[in-house]
């Protein structure tokens, strides 16, 4: 392990630099009644190396400020900021190699005092900090996640957030205890750190549908995985297997998407996708759903999707595959009618293909329809065409 964290934990120059330009930037906003600290993963102590995104956050004072606008009044502070929409509209500033979030959040004292989500991110810290001893274990889990591809909380990534490893890794007291736990996962889990709830974990119906539950310890009605998708949690167990089998510091070291994508076999379909501008969570999503239609189409018209997967950085076009079973499919489909044991079944579908020749199979009997698609490339040429894909996306272009 030590082996990786050279690798991945940041060096004391780096870690001086972010305090540094962190300072920088605090000295600057001057609000009255606010109190102002460094947030994230930066002041748990759990960020990687090249990381160069720093949360800073404005605290303001609840007894003053409670019901106000608090984003509006940072805002009139700042100067060249560019301002981000969410549960609360939050900043981003540009130095350097570093992009610095400015986030407000109303100061509390308790949980249930939180006027918005973002008012409780100081507790996270404050109960990460407790456990700073798996400081290094949760950076080797952060790793483990981003390298086998299921880190991220965005709606287009709905894999498990910073925070989610960092309560996970802690649960489990370490990596390599997570790991093994995490290989022994079924098809759901349930996670109660703090043990808010007494026998059974209840929330609200809606934050109980993703297979890990994984309860706040901070916060007893919130589910921290509730975005979790199944494919994401799939991803996390085979790679918590694999590793058992064989590990090695290849686990913790991201692939390049395209040259382990040259390394697959088979009937290989690649789509570029030139994204739209915008906000990138939300142009994220119309990615996603342009997948989810490319691949639904293919199934709908009979190519077996045998894996599919998909990829996008930052400034930089997506790219779509499909590894299908099939280069082409016959001209022909069989279209079958009811059981030969449904005698009016069987004659008002010889009535509505009359002129067809009807053929026999087993105790069924069917006719023969031409196909619309039996060429995938063609398919694709017309799907990437349609409006569906179009009002998503700036271009899709088949490779």
């Amino acid at each position: 392990m030590q082996e990786v964290l050279k690798l991945i934990k940041p060096t004391k120059k780096e870690e001086q630099q972010i305090k540094k330009t962190a300072q920088e930037i605090i000295k600057k906003i001057k609000i009255p009644n606010t109190k102002i600290s460094l947030g994230g993963s930066s002041a748990k102590g759990t960020w990687l190396r090249n990381n160069h995104d720093i949360d800073i956050y404005i605290k303001f004072n609840q007894k003053i400020y409670s019901g106000a606008d608090i984003s509006d009044i940072l805002k009139a502070t700042l100067k060249d900021a560019k301002e981000l929409h969410g549960s609360r509209n939050y900043f981003q500033i540009e130095k350097g190699e570093y992009t610095i979030e400015l986030i407000p959040i109303i100061d509390i004292k308790r949980v249930e005092n939180a006027e918005n989500i973002t008012d409780i991110s100081p507790f996270h810290t404050k109960w990460v900090r407790k456990h700073k001893k798996y400081a290094d274990d949760i950076r080797l889990a952060k790793a483990f996640a981003k390298a086998n591809r299921f880190y991220g909380a965005e709606s287009y990534i709905r894999g498990f957030s910073g925070y989610a490893m960092e309560i996970l890794t802690i649960h489990y007291k370490g990596f390599h205890n997570l790991i093994k736990n995490a290989a022994k996962w079924k098809s759901s889990v349930s996670i109660d750190t703090a043990k808010h709830h007494k026998t059974k974990i209840q929330l609200n119906e809606a934050k109980m549908l993703s297979p890990i539950i994984l309860v706040d310890p901070v916060q007893a009605t919130r589910n921290v995985t509730a975005v979790i998708s199944k494919e994401k949690y799939k991803l996390f167990i085979e790679a918590a297997k694999a590793y058992l089998k064989h590990s090695s510091p290849e686990f913790f070291i991201a692939k390049d998407f395209i040259e382990e994508l040259k390394k697959k076999k088979g009937n290989i379909l690649t789509i570029q996708i030139l994204p739209q501008e915008g906000k990138r969570d939300v142009v994220g999503a119309k990615i996603l759903q342009c997948f989810e239609y490319v691949q639904q189409q293919l199934e709908k018209n009979d190519f077996l999707v045998k894996e599919a997967g998909w990829h996008w950085k930052e400034n930089e076009n997506a790219l779509f595959y499909f590894i299908i079973n099939n280069e082409k499919l016959s001209e022909k489909i069989k279209h079958y009618g009811p059981p030969s044991t449904q005698k009016q079944g069987l004659k008002q579908f010889k009535q509505k293909w009359k002129g067809k020749i009807i053929k026999k199979e087993a105790n069924r009997i069917y006719i023969e329809l031409p196909r619309t698609h039996t060429d995938p490339n063609k398919l694709l040429k017309e799907i990437i065409k349609s409006e569906y894909i179009k009002a998503r996306v700036k271009e899709s272009i088949l490779d």
